[in-house]
């Protein structure tokens, strides 16, 4: 009889350890569990949370291809930041002359331009005459050099006369046709010079501006002018 309690008693001890061991391991998963439930999800490609990760960097580039660096066709002879060619002599590059390395009294830097339309030479000519500023020179559509300036709303430039009363008829953007047109064009004009140094705006907002290879112009004429018309331009950007 006393060895039968003591077997009963063995087996017990045995396979009530047993038992507590196993609700132990269980307690141990499900806390696991919970505490895993509690841990943040890493946003993936496929779910929501990724979706929206990859809209706000979307949006970052969005916004950084919207800022628009200020853009020069002329900042100073010679300048690494100069884009276009005063190459355009119009219309055969007779009576209208430039010199694109000036240095007295320019409004900034160290060099503006001076320019000199012979109205005396015009009259026996073609009556006007002007130049366009072109990429590559001398290029009136025949060959790729547009730039995409999207993002600018204007372009602005210094102007002033040598006498005053001297008068631009027209200054452009864009414009030039051919095999590769610009995708848009716009005009001011006219614009008449005083002896002080001025700042001139082109409105470029709503203009198609993706590719543009005549970033700036200007023309006049001999019947909207005197015996001499002589004007300095100095800081033509888009902006």
């Amino acid at each position: 009889m006393r060895a039968l309690c003591i077997l009963m008693a063995v087996f017990l001890t045995v396979f009530g350890g047993c038992d507590n061991n196993n609700v132990d391991s269980n307690q141990e998963i499900s806390a696991q569990k919970v505490h895993e439930s509690k841990q943040p999800q890493t946003a993936s490609a496929g779910n929501k949370d990724g979706q929206g990760i990859n809209t706000e960097l979307n949006n970052q580039d969005q916004v950084k291809s919207d800022s628009f660096k200020p853009f020069y066709v002329y900042q100073d002879k010679g300048s690494r930041e100069n884009h276009y060619i005063p190459s355009g002599f119009m219309p055969n590059g007779k009576c209208v002359y430039l010199d694109d390395k000036w240095q007295e009294q320019c409004n900034s830097g160290t060099t503006c331009m001076r320019l000199e339309y012979d109205v005396e030479c015009s009259r026996k000519d073609q009556k006007w005459a002007g130049i366009y500023w072109l990429n590559p020179p001398n290029n009136w559509g025949q060959r790729k050099g547009g730039y995409n300036l999207v993002g600018a709303s204007k372009l602005t430039f210094w102007a002033k006369g040598q006498d005053g009363g001297e008068q631009i008829q027209e200054i452009t953007v864009g414009g030039i046709t051919g095999d590769y047109p610009d995708t848009d064009t716009a005009v001011i004009g006219p614009v008449i010079l005083s002896t002080e140094w001025k700042k001139y705006s082109i409105d470029l907002r709503g203009k198609d501006l993706s590719y543009i290879s005549g970033g700036f112009a200007w023309t006049t004429s001999e019947d909207v002018n005197g015996d001499t018309c002589v004007f300095y331009l100095d800081e033509i950007r888009f902006e």
